[in-house]
């Protein structure tokens, strides 16, 4: 309250709603490539108007960057919003809007599989089944990798293993993680881990259990500290790497969805 965004120019209360997906109701002038009536989910960005988001551009990492339903411009819980064309991405009217709705996380996680570099056929590990996690953990299996999933919670667990997103759901207070990672991995280590947590325990285990000259990508953000075995990082010739958001992510992984 009391400190307006440089871009948007609002301040909070503001209306919330960064995910969300609707339907067409009226296009603007010179709009002739979307109709109404049209299912579309909303890259939510908030960013200046002379930034590009042209192949290539890395718009996403562009100052003062927010979040529509953040930083104002009114959100997915309003009942109807106006948002820049080069926002809007159109979706199958096949797919429902509260599943459309998941396509803005859904693009975090391919985004964050773009950032590590992986292929078909390699292993991973992925730190926290929350909404992330388990978002991620579906691009992952659909882009043929074996997925490894840590995690605490009981439901957590459980939708992992209904959902079919992970080969093997492992509880570090359960089993020895490292002995089952090695187990499964035939003593080599994953080739490339994802924290998604914000859990100092989890970085040090992805670090531990990463193989050398493997991945690591830091999905979540944290608000605290972190501390991390630079001697291991540097021992096994580790890259750690961070993630933000999308950059052009939304139209592959919106095939993905339809598909």
């Amino acid at each position: 309250c009391g400190h307006p965004h440089p871009i948007s120019g609002e301040s909070a209360p503001i209306t919330m709603g960064h995910e969300f997906s609707g339907v067409v109701y009226e296009v603007g002038e010179g709009v002739d490539d979307i109709e109404v009536g049209q299912h579309v989910v909303v890259e939510p960005y908030i960013i200046a108007d002379d930034v590009s988001t042209a192949e290539g551009e890395n718009y996403h990492l562009s100052e003062n960057m927010n979040f529509i339903g953040l930083g104002g411009r009114g959100g997915g819980l309003s009942e109807k919003i106006a948002v820049k064309r080069r926002w809007v991405h159109p979706i199958s009217n096949d797919i429902p809007l509260d599943q459309a709705a998941l396509i803005e996380p859904l693009s975090v996680g391919y985004h964050a599989f773009v950032r590590s570099g992986a292929k078909q056929g390699d292993v991973a590990l992925v730190g926290g089944g929350g909404p992330i996690g388990l978002l991620l953990s579906s691009v992952l299996k659909a882009k043929g990798l074996t997925v490894i999933l840590t995690e605490l919670s009981a439901k957590r667990k459980e939708k992992a293993k209904n959902s079919g997103v992970a080969d093997y759901v492992l509880d570090p207070t359960e089993v020895d993680l490292k002995e089952e990672v090695m187990k499964i991995t035939d003593d080599r280590g994953v080739d490339v881990a994802f924290e998604c947590t914000s859990v100092n325990a989890v970085l040090d285990s992805l670090v531990e259990l990463t193989k050398p000259a493997g991945v690591v990508v830091i999905v979540s953000i944290w608000s605290h500290p972190a501390e991390i075995s630079v001697h291991s990082v540097v021992m096994k010739e580790l890259d750690i790497r961070g993630t933000i958001g999308y950059v052009n992510n939304h139209e592959d992984t919106i095939k993905l969805v339809e598909d």
